[in-house]
């Protein structure tokens, strides 16, 4: 059974879309353009605030509307980061259990860490050991670096680890820290985006996971 396991937030344990499309309308707003609908939302999400942002402005938007655009995203998504957001059914079940198994969770996303965090402690008291998200001088996903540094931060790099997401960044981000994939269908890319980006376990419930993780 794998000892450390390292999840994706956003489409892997919580559902975050409704609230991402709230910010991110609210953020456009600000600036005249026009909103995004919840399927737009969920194909540009992945890559951190800033990619998401720079995928919804209108084609040809300058640097400094683009700049506006995200400096009006955060002071919002921080009070509202969790006004629809849910977990996905099951999943607390699961780390309580993956805890009562001696397996240690942890959480690294692209999303900014402030809200990481906020989420981390509202939804899953207790359940999560470490968690880390987007902050300056550490390079987003696909990048390893937040993954290697929770593991340094749980003085956990003699464990036998995984990491779980839902997106092909997941994959890519899991090939690049040098662990297994468990890839899950539930979040916000279609199976057949995880296929071709490689992704070789997809789980398509909380049952499926929990036997992929216990025979790591």
């Amino acid at each position: 059974m794998y000892q450390l396991a390292i999840f994706d937030l956003d489409g892997t344990l919580l559902d975050t879309l409704a609230d991402l499309r709230q910010g991110l309308n609210y953020a456009l707003s600000t600036q005249g353009f026009a909103p995004r609908t919840l399927p737009e939302v969920r194909a540009f999400v992945g890559n951190g605030i800033r990619k998401l942002i720079e995928r919804a402005v209108p084609a040809g938007t300058d640097e400094a509307q683009i700049e506006a655009v995200f400096e009006a995203f955060n002071p919002y998504y921080a009070v509202h980061c969790a006004d629809f957001t849910t977990p996905y059914p099951g999943i607390s079940e699961l780390l309580r259990q993956l805890q009562a198994d001696g397996v240690v969770s942890a959480v690294v996303s692209n999303k900014p860490d402030y809200a990481v965090k906020t989420l981390s402690a509202q939804y899953f008291p207790g359940l999560l050991a470490a968690s880390a998200g987007a902050k300056d001088g550490v390079r987003k996903k696909p990048c390893p670096d937040a993954v290697f540094e929770v593991v340094r931060q749980l003085g956990a790099e003699a464990l036998r680890a995984v990491y779980i997401g839902d997106s092909e960044v997941d994959v890519a981000t899991a090939r690049n820290a040098g662990l297994p994939c468990i890839s899950v269908s539930w979040g916000f890319r279609d199976r057949d985006v995880l296929v071709n980006a490689g992704a070789e376990t997809i789980c398509d419930s909380m049952d499926a996971l929990y036997r992929a993780l216990r025979e790591g």
